[in-house]
């Protein structure tokens, strides 16, 4: 048995500004959250801020519980009707659909002040939808990387309100006709 000499490593790419900081941005979020936290316990006393806490959780289980409810009828509603787009549906908070009531949910589950207050945020309808137009500018802007969280996001949107994909294939006119997938005639 012989074994010949390993390749050499393949250099690693740069890593992007977000894997760089996103860990640096959730500790200092972490840090802060304990600081307040600390700051309202010596404000009131502990008792106080075990409440608080606990409210947050059992608010945020009920908003995620009514959420997942509202999608179940959803999709129940478009079994039932064929999946026809134009049966009404119901929607979230200032029909936002289930999103982000589920994140305003799940941000009032996490212990922490900051927390609270973006799950709030994201529940109230005029701020939701201030974060749904920021959101959707931000992961549709151009120039975004294939196999990105943008592209999934782009990805997402070819449905159709129905819930037929549509099938096709994107061409950039920038790229050589050489680096262009063909696909294989169909045969029968």
């Amino acid at each position: 048995m012989t074994f010949g000499a390993t390749p050499p490593p393949s250099p690693r790419p740069p890593r992007s500004r977000a894997r760089r900081f996103v860990p640096l941005g959730v500790a200092a979020w972490m840090v802060l959250e304990i600081w307040l936290l600390t700051v309202v316990a010596g404000a009131t006393n502990g008792l106080t801020v075990f409440l608080m806490l606990l409210a947050g959780v059992v608010v945020g289980g009920a908003v995620i519980k009514r959420a997942g409810r509202r999608a179940w009828r959803n999709l129940t509603g478009a079994l039932q009707t064929g999946g026809t787009p134009d049966a009404p549906r119901e929607t979230g908070s200032g029909g936002t659909g289930n999103t982000l009531p589920m994140i305003g949910g799940l941000l009032l589950m996490l212990p922490g002040l900051l927390s609270d207050v973006l799950g709030l945020l994201c529940l109230l309808p005029p701020t939701g939808r201030l974060i749904l137009r920021g959101a959707d500018k931000l992961l549709t802007r151009p120039g975004f990387t294939p196999g990105s969280f943008s592209d999934a996001y782009q990805q997402a949107r070819m449905h159709r309100p129905d819930g037929k994909v549509v099938k096709g294939q994107v061409i950039h006119p920038d790229d050589p006709p050489a680096a262009r997938r063909q696909d294989p005639p169909l045969t029968r």
